[in-house]
């Protein structure tokens, strides 16, 4: 499955990027391919592993913000593997070039 999940501390400023860093530790740390985008992570893996990975920042999150506010997409398709790229490359193989996603 691939799941894109975004999380917003409340009431800790405009400026997040200290706080996304503190769950980006448990994201590398997780094993699971992973893409960050400017606002959201995209996750790919088996269910138990996703969702546990999601809670597990969302109750780091919580460590340093009294709300917490977690969005979650999943994207769940029996046999799909390595959907985090080939979702776009199957995009830019119907366009015939390459797409600027980084």
């Amino acid at each position: 499955m691939v799941v894109s999940f975004s999380i917003v501390p409340v009431g800790n400023g405009e400026e997040l990027k200290e706080d996304i860093a503190a769950i980006m530790e448990l994201i590398e740390q997780s094993g699971l391919p992973y893409k960050l985008g400017a606002m959201q992570t995209t996750v790919e893996g088996g269910q138990a592993e996703v969702m546990g990975l999601i809670m597990a920042c969302h109750n780091r999150m919580r460590e340093r913000a009294a709300r917490v506010l977690t969005h979650i997409a999943i994207d769940d398709r029996e046999g799909a593997q390595e959907r985090l790229t080939g979702k776009v490359r199957d995009v830019e193989q119907v366009l015939g070039r390459g797409l600027s996603y980084e």
